[in-house]
């Protein structure tokens, strides 16, 4: 079975702020994303993306890492079969 990486804008909330990042999602489970440079944040088109999509926080991403932790399918951790190796985050 091979896996698809995809990636999509998100807010990303916490207690002190709030901004847009770049999420890197495994079968649509976030596994790890990056900042994006503050002319990208004021982007409308990239707001208007972020705007649709589910809100971040560190516990999403704490959640969900665990459980590809778990399942030994955390990419960053794991050779696992990618579809699209092409499209992981280079660091």
């Amino acid at each position: 079975m091979s896996y698809k990486i995809t990636q999509s804008y998100n807010w990303y909330q916490t207690p002190e702020d709030r901004f847009i990042i770049r999420t890197y999602l495994i079968n649509h489970i976030p596994f790890t994303f990056d900042e994006l440079p503050l002319i990208a944040q004021e982007d409308p088109e990239i707001i208007k993306q972020a705007d649709l999509q589910l809100t971040m926080t560190p516990k999403i991403f704490y959640q969900k890492s665990f459980y590809l932790i778990d399942e030994q399918c955390h990419p960053c951790l794991f050779e696992i079969d990618l579809e699209n190796p092409e499209c992981m985050p280079n660091d």
